[in-house]
């Protein structure tokens, strides 16, 4: 084969040049990224994702990313409402959600965004008190992401987030809060100890009244047993006198005038034993004579000897 020969070198040429077309014509761009078709120095659109066919020469293809991305922006010295002099850093979220303005309308996105961070940064610290600023840091987050994507949206882009970092106040102003912070921390922990105190108190208050109401309810309890024991004894001994009189009665029914006649006099023996007492003889003294005759004779009657 000779190399020299001009077809030879025509069919090469031509290979050449169709392999740079080709490089040059197809594109492969990810779901991730969008292509900003220029033709001839004009805009022609977005493409993508996807195989991209482009005219070489003709067609410029610029690639943006569409995820999210972070910019640190340095530690700024600010002065707040009151004239303090504080150094914040904060950190800025963003993503493309316009890729031709992306590229169109800003040249260095990053360059551009820092300055307008350091600059919005020290407006917005400017018409805030020192006390708010270290408190309200939420706050003024939301306020600088606002004001950030206000103008940042022109550029296609959109501020996501912004998320301050540190914030370093003056040394005295350090002092004071190191000061405030350990009488805090004091105080919460006379707080918590006072809080233990009182909650021991009320504890052993509660096991006291608990324990009272207990002892009241045994006292109560007892009380009723003992009552209900002397009721039944009460019962009992009613219910004995009872059945005593009863067999009083059922024997005095059957008793005859001999019996009645002897329980007379003992009774008598026994009122006229005391010193004090008072005999007082009855109306019907025949009566008791005619008794006391027939039981001297029944008792004589006893002891006579048998003749049989």
């Amino acid at each position: 084969m000779d190399f020299t020969d001009p077809a030879f070198i025509g069919v090469a040429v031509a290979i050449v040049l169709v392999i740079l077309f080709l490089a040059n014509a197809i594109r492969i761009v990810p779901e991730y990224q969008r292509l900003v078709v220029f033709r001839l120095g004009r805009l022609l659109g977005v493409k993508g994702p996807g195989l991209i066919l482009l005219i070489p020469i003709v067609d410029k293809g610029v690639k943006v990313d569409l995820r999210e991305f972070f910019l640190e922006i340095p530690r700024q010295d600010s002065i707040t409402k009151d004239n303090a002099p504080i150094a914040v850093d904060f950190i800025t979220f963003y993503k493309v959600v316009n890729p031709s303005d992306s590229v169109v309308q800003v040249g260095n996105f990053a360059g551009a965004a820092q300055a307008l961070a350091s600059t919005t940064l020290r407006a917005v610290i400017g018409d805030i008190p020192l006390d708010d600023v270290l408190a309200k840091r939420d706050e003024i987050n939301q306020i600088l992401r606002q004001k950030l994507d206000e103008v940042t949206e022109r550029w296609g882009v959109k501020v996501t987030n912004v998320e301050i970092r540190e914030i370093i106040p003056p040394p005295g102003v350090q002092e004071a809060m190191t000061r405030q912070m350990s009488a805090e921390r004091s105080r919460r922990a006379i707080v918590l100890e006072a809080d233990g105190t009182k909650s021991a108190a009320i504890t052993v208050a509660e096991g006291n009244k608990a324990s009272a109401i207990l002892n009241a309810e045994g006292s109560k309890a007892s009380a009723i047993l003992t009552a209900e024991g002397e009721r039944q004894a009460a019962i009992l001994r009613a219910e004995g006198f009872a059945l005593a009189l009863e067999t009083i009665n059922r024997q005095a029914s059957t008793a005859d005038q001999k019996t009645m006649t002897l329980q007379y006099l003992d009774a008598l023996k026994q009122i006229g034993g005391s010193p004090s007492s008072k005999i007082v003889v009855p109306m019907e003294l025949s009566g008791l004579a005619a008794g006391i005759v027939a039981v001297a004779d029944q008792a004589k009657g006893d002891v006579r000897p048998s003749t049989g």
